[in-house]
């Protein structure tokens, strides 16, 4: 059963040595993220799912302890998926034998999230979802995730659109705010059914990559009777951030 849920977005500029002198302008997107981590913690899960955009090649699951790295943005630093990079589950250097496959850029964004809060409520796994699937298969995927487990929480990542200015990622699209405005509304009201009607194909013109783990998100949530607050609204650079928590 799912018994909370936080949804954050999935820019590697929530990683300040990656932001470099950019860093301030999201410490109130990050201070919303962590607000939202510890609504996960509160709720006492058994196992924390963290879902997040992928490409193909990143596409399944990752064990607790999965390698990440932002050497693809110009910074050498490495996190572990709910393992410190560094400190094995005893204290000392992690396990030679972690799985070596990387994780995509959402769940090391996540798994920066869960290392800066200290999270060692829950044993951590991971799922990238490909921006194509299907609504019908994202929404499966959310129910089998919480039958697997009898307190399951899910940090779900993923951004809404980049097309809301001039200099947005796919320059202004006139349909992005009306989008975006869908979604937080979706997310504050812990909507599961306006989640599970989003348009994909919307979804995909706008570059909206948080589509598909909000719709796993939505099987995950049916008949959970959760109620949803949303902490954090913007697009700062033209891509819509969205910061929500699930209780």
């Amino acid at each position: 059963m799912l018994v909370a849920a936080a949804v954050c977005p999935c820019p590697p500029l929530l990683v300040p040595e990656v932001a470099a002198g950019a860093a301030p302008e999201l410490d109130t997107a990050r201070a919303a993220c962590a607000d939202a981590l510890g609504v996960l913690a509160a709720a006492h899960p058994d196992r924390l799912v963290v879902v997040g955009p992928a490409e193909r090649s990143g596409q399944g699951l990752y064990p607790e302890g999965a390698r990440g790295s932002f050497r693809g943005f110009g910074v050498d630093l490495e996190v572990r998926l709910g393992i410190d990079p560094g400190v094995g589950p005893g204290g000392g250097r992690p396990d030679s034998t972690a799985p070596e496959r990387e994780l995509p850029a959402s769940l090391a964004v996540a798994a920066w999230l869960l290392r800066r809060t200290d999270w060692s409520h829950a044993p951590v796994e991971g799922l990238g979802v490909g921006e194509p699937l299907a609504a019908e298969r994202c929404i499966q995927s959310g129910r089998e995730i919480v039958a697997r487990a009898e307190r399951v929480a899910l940090l779900v990542m993923g951004d809404a659109s980049a097309c809301r200015s001039l200099k947005a990622p796919g320059y202004l699209d006139e349909r992005a705010a009306g989008f975006d405005a869908r979604v937080a509304h979706a997310l504050a009201a812990a909507d599961v059914a306006a989640l599970k009607a989003l348009d994909a194909e919307l979804a995909h013109e706008l570059m909206a990559s948080g589509r598909a783990p909000w719709q796993v998100l939505a099987g995950a949530a049916e008949g959970a009777g959760l109620s949803g607050a949303l902490l954090y609204e913007d697009a700062p650079y033209g891509v819509g951030y969205l910061v929500a928590a699930w209780s």
